[in-house]
């Protein structure tokens, strides 16, 4: 791939808005949903969601909210492969307004605060720098938020805001050596080419300590699944940070400042904070809590070719198949239970596609008897976390992973 290969297509504000009218005009036009609406079992609702192929590079998504965008994606897709499709990949964006179109001839990357030599970087710089590639899953903070008990306010995302892609580009600690660091600096602050539409509001700034910035690891993406990054997934360039929540993956990246003292911004110091307790956990009303800003991803895992209320043949072999991965490490396994966690049974694992990734699991299970049957499925990571049987709960609806439960009826 070469700079040439990464042309913007043509996607600009008008073609948005049209997208964004035809979305609204169909939400609101009459009392029926349409046939074709997504419908997400949230216990706090609305259960219906709009489902639409309107935002460009896009496919059929589950719309969450229009602007800034919100796309989550349908489940069934996470059945058909691995990695994600980039046109169903999910999209969050915090700020509403966002660039009419990149020109990726005049498109620069300022890195520049506490370095020997601050830098504007084309994106033929970027790509002539040692090429890296990683196979992560990339999470939203508050995936899965709409089953959180009492709900919490937010995005109610069902558990679609997730993907797992390639990611191609370079190491950010290619960038920071280029720039040299400067003895003292602390922390590596990223912001993009998002912005507020109402005056005075925080601009999207987020930090990696610098040691976390420099490990190799993470990196600067400017493509997914051998593609040029799509334009509502952050191109022409984003942050992957491997095992971490998705609110530091800054998208359409344009500034890397180099820090020489603790970040108090807003998205640092108020935002995106979490119980420093065990799960995030914590109780409705507790007081005195201690939080810290959001990091590492834990383990998580779901069934991909069954869903609630689905029948089987009792006595009859049913195939199972779904997705694990380890937060910030590997599977180690994948367990099934039929009655309630009284007894597991070992999945089979798929292809390792490396620890910060998806991935597949099979097994096979026989109902044994007629009527409701609960599976449960549970992921064991390469530190020896496992998912909880009972969810946590948090002020601000983040790092749900207790273990799935899907109910089918045996026949």
């Amino acid at each position: 791939m070469t700079a040439d290969d990464l042309t913007s297509p043509a996607i600009n504000r008008r073609a948005i808005l049209r997208g964004l009218g035809a979305i609204g005009l169909a939400a609101g036009s009459g009392p029926a949903l349409a046939a074709a609406d997504a419908i997400l079992p949230l216990p706090g609702g609305p259960r219906e969601r709009a489902l639409s192929s309107a935002f460009p590079g896009k496919a059929e998504m589950i719309v969450q909210r229009t602007s800034s965008p919100l796309l989550e994606t349908p489940f069934e897709v996470f059945d058909r492969d691995v990695f994600t499709p980039n046109d169903r990949f999910y999209v969050r964006w915090h700020l509403a307004s966002l660039p009419d179109a990149i020109d990726v001839n005049s498109y620069r990357l300022a890195v520049r605060g506490h370095v020997e030599r601050s830098l504007s970087l084309s994106l033929k710089d970027i790509m002539e720098l040692p090429r890296v590639e990683i196979a992560a899953v990339n999470q939203c903070s508050g995936n899965s938020r709409g089953f959180f008990q009492p709900r919490i306010p937010g995005g109610q995302w069902g558990n679609g805001a997730m993907g797992n892609a390639r990611w191609t580009g370079c190491s950010l600690r290619a960038v920071l050596d280029k720039a040299g660091v400067k003895s003292g600096a602390v922390g590596v602050r990223m912001r993009g080419l998002d912005r507020h539409i109402v005056e005075g509001a925080p601009e999207f700034l987020k930090t990696l300590s610098l040691d976390h910035a420099r490990d190799g690891e993470v990196m600067i993406a400017y493509a997914m699944n051998g593609e040029p990054l799509p334009l509502l997934n952050g191109f022409p360039l984003r942050v992957v940070v491997p095992g971490w929540f998705a609110t530091y993956w800054v998208k359409m990246l344009e500034d890397i400042e180099v820090l020489d003292a603790p970040d108090e911004n807003f998205w640092m110091k108020t935002a995106y904070l979490i119980p420093d307790t065990p799960r995030a956990d914590m109780a409705l009303g507790q007081q005195g809590v201690k939080f810290v800003p959001i990091n590492r991803m834990i383990p998580r895992s779901f069934l991909t070719n069954v869903a609630d209320g689905d029948t089987a043949q009792f006595g009859t072999p049913l195939k199972l198949r779904g997705i694990a991965f380890g937060g910030d490490c590997g599977v180690a396994r994948v367990d099934v239970s039929l009655d309630q966690g009284a007894t597991w049974r070992p999945a089979d694992l798929g292809k390792d596609e490396g620890k910060y990734s998806f991935r597949r699991f099979e097994t096979t299970v026989v109902p044994g008897a007629p009527g409701d049957v609960a599976i449960q499925v549970r992921c064991g990571n390469d530190r020896g976390e496992a998912q909880p049987v009972a969810p946590n709960w948090n002020v601000g609806g983040f790092m749900r992973n207790v273990i799935e439960t899907l109910r089918i009826k045996a026949t």
